[in-house]
């Protein structure tokens, strides 16, 4: 390998992995190459600062430190004691390990753990304590161990504007990753009937305006031995000269005009509630304004499903409404297909996805 280049992977929801690739391919990243749970790619450290930058459907992206065979403990201390711990982690900092085992002889996670932690305190030498944590992910699968270096620290979709959430809210990843999947890049436009927190309008707004997910926050690479904060603040500064005005109207509306404020206050901490039209209405009152668009929305199920069961009336709801927006393309998440015929739209299955730990459906069309 070239000096100065790594190896990372951005770990993502599943379903989400090409949506994901197609965006490091956006900001110009290199040997993008999926695989199930993530996108691995390669490059240097100013590479790693602009995943973490712009990444809009990544969960976490982290540093392979190294890989190799292990079948015994004292053979996995001695080769992760080799590793180049010093990179990364500053002496002082508090480990945090955690290992997942498939397949191999090394089953003990806890063990793993804590091996793998003693060598690479070992390895750091001696420090004063810093109150840092730096967080070192193990993976043992068919007796071949890879150690990995988290760089974002606080998982990627928790962008900092969303403070309160209705019962079951849709990730900022995934939500971001919605639109992604169906094409929408702005050009016209996005209505949410059951906006909710208002995730989805607000990923759209900061997308079609071009703002940067990651320009509030702070990242565990920051505390890192080769911190570059000059480097960081140029990208910072160009991601806020690649900022454009809307080019097409976002409508969030909901029936409760509580979680409209809520929504309306998490747009204002993202930055973007002057891009949004917040509109208090029943979902049978909604109807299109303008030019046609995107309808998407995240109708109620699983933990959002209210007491007396049966949702297929809902959705028949919403195939009503939806059956006015002539020329529009109709996205909604369900959990399985009876409730998506349910609503008598032309949709059709787009990509299987994992909203909270619970399976659900993309279905998606075009009403004519």
């Amino acid at each position: 390998m070239k000096r100065g280049i790594e190896e990372f992977f951005a770990a993502t929801a599943p379903g989400l992995e090409e949506v994901c690739a197609a965006e490091m391919r956006a900001i110009g990243l290199e040997e993008v190459r999926t695989t199930p749970g993530g996108v691995a790619f390669r490059g240097e450290l100013r590479d790693l600062y602009r995943a973490n930058l712009w990444l809009r459907t990544a969960g976490r992206i982290v540093v392979r430190l190294g890989e190799f065979g292990s079948r015994d403990f004292p053979d996995l201390y001695k080769k992760t004691l080799r590793l180049p711990w010093g990179r990364f982690i500053r002496p002082g900092t508090a480990l945090r390990v955690r290992a997942v085992s498939r397949r191999s002889r090394l089953v003990h996670t806890g063990r793993l753990e804590a091996t793998v932690g003693e060598a690479a305190l070992r390895a750091l030498g001696e420090g004063s304590p810093n109150g840092l944590e730096q967080l070192v992910l193990v993976r043992l699968e068919q007796d071949r161990c890879l150690v990995s270096i988290d760089s974002s620290g606080e998982l990627l979709h928790r962008r900092g504007y969303r403070l309160h959430a209705g019962a079951a809210p849709l990730r900022e990843t995934l939500a971001a990753g919605l639109l992604g999947l169906l094409q929408w890049d702005g050009s016209v436009p996005l209505l949410d009937p059951l906006c909710g927190s208002g995730t989805i309008v607000i990923e759209g707004a900061l997308s079609a305006r071009r703002i940067a997910p990651g320009s509030e926050r702070a990242f565990a690479f920051m505390n890192w031995p080769g911190w570059r904060q000059g480097l960081w603040e140029a990208l910072g500064a160009e991601a806020r000269r690649s900022q454009r005005s809307l080019p097409s109207p976002l409508v969030a509306s909901d029936r409760d005009s509580a979680v409209l404020e809520v929504a309306r206050g998490n747009a204002q901490r993202a930055g973007v509630a002057d891009a949004i039209d917040f509109q208090c209405s029943a979902l049978a009152d909604v109807r299109p304004q303008g030019a046609p668009g995107l309808l998407l929305c995240n109708p109620p199920y699983g933990e959002r499903l209210e007491s007396g069961g049966d949702l297929r009336p809902f959705f028949r709801m919403l195939g009503e409404v939806g059956r006015r927006f002539c020329g529009w393309q109709i996205a909604f998440l369900a959990p399985d297909e009876r409730l998506a015929r349910a609503s008598g739209l032309p949709v059709v299955p787009r990509a299987r996805l994992d909203n909270g730990g619970l399976e659900v459906t993309l279905f998606a069309g075009r009403v004519e």
